[in-house]
């Protein structure tokens, strides 16, 4: 039988109906458990308790005015944590729920303004994984979860990288293995006159266009001095090193990376390259490898990292929005 470790204070848990049980009980008791999705690992509180929220945001050093994920396991919790749901909502909880998109919507007063950063909306979602819809049913509650990483670091797609963040400042972890996406999900607020992607993540836009059947915007939308989701104000996803992204004609990135490779290493600088392979298969593994490879990055202590930018098409535009938000630098060659 699978054993239950702890490092330093926090419990790592297998995945079985007894330790799901257990972290359930964490999280009613007002505690922190991180658990798998199918995007990466989030970091869970209940949903409804202040207190609780909060320890969120300490643990993760993440600022207040960045607002949280709900996560649900029915609509019946997305009816107690929104105020209303337009018909498109429904419509694309049928589309993609379970699954990597969530929806901004009016907040309901049962949730504590902590969670949404003070806005009147609430982000949700439905995480389509076993490990998170248990323990999300387990609790009987929502779970509000960013993910299980501190403030600006790469996001965590395995075990380890939440105990490299997190031991310590959490109670618990379930081991889930490796977050099969390893991009997080997608943000569209449907709060608006019309619906607006604030973050591109595992649905994309043209997936999102073809279920509505109308033009899907991407930017801010229409309450542009807030924050209505999660990464707008704050650099995200950094490793240690600087990251410089080269973006331009595919022959001309190459070119640019190889030059500067060859110039930094002659100085004596540990140089990492991050490449993604061609076609669509390429780009669904980099979107994949994409935190993991941050992270070897930092242990392999490289002093610089160079990217090559891929096409904004499709999932790579996600995979670009998340380069972008990490790069110190970029370079359009």
């Amino acid at each position: 039988m699978p054993k239950v470790l702890r490092i330093k204070q926090t419990l790592v848990l297998p995945p079985t109906d007894k330790t799901i049980s257990a972290a359930a009980r964490l999280i009613r008791r007002g505690g922190l458990v991180a658990f798998p999705t199918e995007t990466v690992y989030g970091l869970g509180a209940a949903a409804t308790e202040r207190r609780a929220v909060t320890r969120i945001f300490v643990a993760k050093g993440r600022p207040a005015d960045n607002p949280l994920i709900v996560h649900v396991a029915n609509l019946d919790q997305v009816k107690e944590v929104t105020s209303s749901l337009p018909g498109c909502a429904l419509e694309l909880m049928r589309h993609f729920w379970p699954g990597p998109l969530s929806l901004v919507l009016p907040r309901s007063a049962a949730l504590p303004r902590e969670v949404s950063a003070g806005l009147p909306t609430v982000a949700v979602r439905m995480p389509a994984h076993p490990v998170a819809l248990s323990l999300i049913r387990a609790a009987g509650v929502p779970i509000a979860a960013p993910s299980a990483n501190r403030s600006g670091r790469p996001s965590p797609t395995e075990l380890r990288h939440v105990l490299e963040d997190l031991a310590g400042r959490i109670e618990a972890v379930i081991d889930g293995g490796f977050c099969r996406m390893g991009v997080e999900s997608t943000v569209l607020d449907l709060s608006g006159s019309r619906p607006v992607i604030l973050r591109p993540g595992g649905i994309t836009r043209e997936q999102l266009e073809a279920a509505l059947g109308t033009e899907i915007y991407e930017g801010r939308g229409e309450k542009a001095s807030l924050s209505p989701a999660p990464g707008w104000q704050y650099r995200h996803y950094a490793p240690r090193a600087p990251l410089i992204l080269i973006t331009g004609p595919r022959a001309r990135r190459e070119a640019m990376i190889r030059a500067l490779a060859s110039a930094y290493r002659r100085r004596g600088l540990k140089i990492g390259v991050l490449r993604a392979s061609p076609g669509p298969a390429g780009v669904r593994q980099m979107a994949k490898d994409l935190f993991p490879a941050l992270r070897r990055f930092d242990a392999q202590n490289v002093d610089l990292i160079l990217a090559e930018g891929i096409s904004p098409q499709g999932l790579g535009n996600t995979v670009m929005n998340r380069l972008r938000q990490a790069a110190a630098r970029i370079i359009r060659v």
